[in-house]
C-alpha cells in the first residue's frame, strides 16, 4: 500500500528517513535502554536531544544570539494570548488583519490590553494584502502583529515588513507556523516568531518561539508561570515538563533538513510546488491562494 501524504488541517506528511529512524529507536534510544517517551526530562539522555535539536534549529533559521528559542506547548493559538501576557505590558497593540488566523489573534490579545486595527483587508474579503505604508501604527504600541500566511484566506507575506522604515520602533511578533523553513527569516526585522510545529518541521505538540533577549522579562503579574517567556527561557524550555517525543521527533527533521542542505533548496522545492496552484495578486508581496483543498491548522 502506498503512503498518504496528507496537507490537510493540523498535522502534516513527515520526511519517511524521519520516521524509520523514529521506529529503530522506539524501543532503545543510543543504547539507553529508554524510549525517548520514557526518558527524564531532566535527564542527561533527553538533555543532549534537546540541546541538539536547538543548536539545529538555530543553525537552519539563522537565527541570531540575542534571540531565545523556547520550545513550548499550546499551538499557535495559545500564543495568541501568552504573547500579549508577555509583551503587552497592560498597553496598546496593532494588528494587520489579513485573515481568519490574524482576526483570532486580534480578539485573544484585546483580552489583556489595547487590541487596535492597525489595517484591514477585509474590504478585499482578504485576498490582499494592505501596503504597509498605510498602516496605522500607534505611537505607544508594544508591537506589531501580522500572520505571515493566511491559509485559509490564501494570502502570504513574500517580504516582511520593515517597522523602522515606517518609523516605528515597536518590534514585529509573526505568526509563521504553516511556513516557518520554507524561507529564509530577516531577523532584523523580526522581535518575536512564533507557530506549531506540526505542520512544518515535526509532530503535534510542540510550539516554536523565538523571541529577541531585551523582550524578555516584561511579563503581566497574572501571566501564568509556564507561560512567562523569562522562566521558560531561563530553564532550557523545561520549567514544566515540555513535549519530550515531539522535541525529538522535531530535531530529527531538522537533522533530516540539514542533510538536505537546509533552506535554499527546500524553499526553491515549495515555491515550485506552490506554482502549480498559486496566482499573484496586485498587493506588494503577496501571493492568493487558488487551490481548491484549503489549509488550516490546529
Amino acid at each position: 500500500m502506498g503512503r498518504a501524504f496528507n496537507f490537510s488541517a493540523g498535522p502534516a506528511v513527515m520526511p519517511e528517513a524521519v520516521l524509520h529512524q523514529a521506529a529503530s529507536e522506539m524501543l532503545n534510544w543510543h543504547g539507553s535502554g529508554m524510549s525517548v517517551m520514557e526518558m527524564s526530562h531532566r535527564g542527561k539522555e533527553f538533555i543532549s536531544i534537546y540541546e541538539q535539536a536547538e543548536a539545529d534549529l538555530r543553525e537552519l533559521l539563522a537565527v541570531p544570539a540575542h534571540f531565545k528559542i523556547l520550545f513550548m506547548q499550546g499551538g499557535g493559538l495559545a500564543e495568541n494570548a501568552i504573547v500579549p501576557l508577555n509583551l503587552s505590558q497592560g498597553g496598546a497593540m496593532d494588528f494587520v488583519l489579513t485573515g481568519s488566523w490574524s482576526q483570532k489573534s486580534l480578539k485573544e490579545a484585546g483580552k489583556y490590553g489595547t487590541a487596535r486595527v492597525a489595517a484591514t483587508a477585509q474590504p478585499d474579503d482578504f485576498t490582499t494584502l494592505p501596503s504597509p505604508a498605510t498602516w496605522q501604527i500607534g505611537a505607544d504600541s508594544r508591537y506589531v502583529h501580522i500572520c505571515g500566511n493566511e491559509t485559509i484566506h490564501g494570502v502570504e507575506f513574500h517580504e516582511l515588513p520593515d517597522l523602522k522604515a515606517l518609523g516605528c520602533d515597536a518590534p514585529l511578533v509573526v505568526d509563521f507556523s504553516s511556513h516557518v523553513a520554507s524561507r529564509p527569516v530577516d531577523w532584523s526585522r523580526v522581535g518575536l516568531a512564533f507557530g506549531g510545529a506540526q505542520k512544518n518541521l515535526g509532530p503535534a505538540g510542540l510550539t516554536l518561539v523565538i523571541v529577541r533577549e531585551d523582550l524578555i522579562g516584561h511579563a503581566l503579574p497574572h501571566c501564568p508561570s509556564a507561560f512567562d517567556y523569562k522562566l521558560v527561557a531561563d530553564n532550557q524550555s523545561m520549567y514544566n515538563t515540555p513535549p519530550t517525543y515531539s522535541i525529538y521527533i522535531a530535531g530529527l527533521v531538522f537533522q533530516w533538513l540539514k542533510k538536505m542542505a537546509a533552506l535554499p533548496p527546500w524553499s526553491s522545492a515549495t515555491s515550485s510546488r506552490r506554482s502549480c496552484c498559486t496566482t499573484f495578486s496586485t498587493a506588494p508581496a503577496c501571493s492568493k491562494t487558488v487551490s481548491p483543498k484549503t489549509a488550516a491548522r490546529a
